[in-house]
């Protein structure tokens, strides 16, 4: 209740401080401010690692149990623009992670397509995230309408639109909320353009090559690219889905497929298939933006034969964490695991892709990661 009171009274007259300062204390009794603005960057040679969860079914304490260790960065999806019901939500959802001194990583969804993003949702946006720096010291990244590069999602494959819902979304949050960043995350590119989807684009910007097609051969990230100065992390949504399409069977990942797909070097890919950009190296090197796998983990169907939970998982988790993936890209500053057990239209089933269903299996994996890298608990801690 706190929380809400206090937000409701800076919301409506507390004044945003300048991108990179110190916010200065509003004048509203119960409110903290915290002592600076984070680093919202992990220490270099460092990964912060975070979970997607499914808030309705999970919660941070129970995740962390499971674990036996507490993430630093926590996903949370929501609606945008906000409404009531996704306030209540961003407000329950901080209550929890500013408990365990967590980073929240906000995924926002304009449902309603890229026209219903305007500069007054922007800037409520902005105050939001900047009372929740104030009142609870929890800094957030903003990922905005994730996966544009996909067909899936009414956001999707529009580049013009997108780059400026993007630019503007990141123009309050930077001017605003100084303990926020913004964060682009484009799905990764095989299968680009990933046709068949509900909102499979015809704008001309997609035909990088000017053939007068979309193809595999068109570039599947650089027409959303909104710019260098809008952008604070890059990163993607990286999973093991399987072998070969149509998803849906167990099967082990193939040796070296998780450091292949960052650098447009498929594993799985068909012979016939066109090289994919690499990722890291123009978006995060190229950039000078810290990585982030905002989402990722390997198929597990319930009903299906072949390969066991714990084999499959154990595989994926271990390329992820590979000593050499640590020191190839040292850019790579977060890894989310995609918390949830849900059904996927794409395989036409229920979908076990969490890490901790049995405990022991989570436990032993982190037992086994190299010390020093990955990050957990008390992100924002002094």
């Amino acid at each position: 209740m706190r929380l809400v009171i206090a937000l409701s009274l800076l919301l409506a007259g507390c004044a945003a401080a300048p991108l990179g300062s110190s916010p200065t204390a509003p004048d509203v009794v119960g409110t903290t401010v915290p002592a600076r603005v984070p680093d919202l960057v992990p220490e270099a040679g460092t990964a912060w690692f975070g979970m997607n969860v499914d808030w309705a079914n999970d919660s941070v304490t129970a995740v962390s149990e499971r674990l036996g260790a507490t993430p630093s960065v926590w996903v949370q999806f929501a609606a945008f623009p906000l409404d009531d019901g996704g306030r209540a939500n961003l407000d329950a959802f901080v209550e929890q992670i500013a408990a365990v001194d967590g980073i929240g990583l906000i995924t926002l969804e304009p449902h309603g397509g890229l026209e219903t993003v305007t500069p007054e949702a922007a800037e409520e946006l902005a105050r939001l995230l900047d009372g929740y720096w104030r009142v609870h010291g929890t800094p957030t990244i903003v990922r905005f309408a994730h996966e544009m590069n996909g067909s899936w999602y009414p956001w999707g494959q529009q580049p013009d639109a997108y780059v400026e819902a993007f630019r503007m979304v990141a123009d309050a949050v930077h001017a605003g909320a100084p303990a926020s960043a913004m964060a682009w995350a484009p799905n990764e590119g095989s299968g680009y353009p990933f046709t068949g989807g509900a909102f499979a684009g015809t704008d001309e910007a997609l035909d990088t090559n000017g053939d007068g097609e979309l193809t595999g051969v068109d570039d599947p990230y650089a027409p959303y690219w909104p710019g260098v100065d809008a952008v604070d992390w890059v990163g993607m949504s990286v999973y093991h889905w399987g072998i070969e399409y149509p998803w849906g069977e167990n099967e082990m990942p193939v040796d070296g497929s998780f450091r292949a797909l960052l650098t447009g070097r498929d594993a799985n890919a068909r012979a016939d298939q066109q090289p994919i950009p690499d990722f890291y190296a123009t978006y995060a090197e190229a950039q000078a933006r810290p990585m982030g796998i905002f989402e990722t983990a390997a198929l597990y169907n319930p009903t299906e034969p072949g390969p066991a939970e714990m084999d499959i998982k154990a595989a994926w988790w271990s390329q992820l964490t590979d000593p050499s993936i640590r020191d190839d890209f040292p850019r790579l500053a977060m890894l989310n695991w995609f918390e949830w057990h849900k059904h996927e239209l794409e395989v036409g089933s229920v979908i076990d892709w969490r890490l901790s269903a049995d405990p022991d299996l989570p436990r032993r994996l982190l037992a086994e990661v190299e010390p020093g890298w990955l990050r957990f608990g008390g992100a924002t801690s002094e």
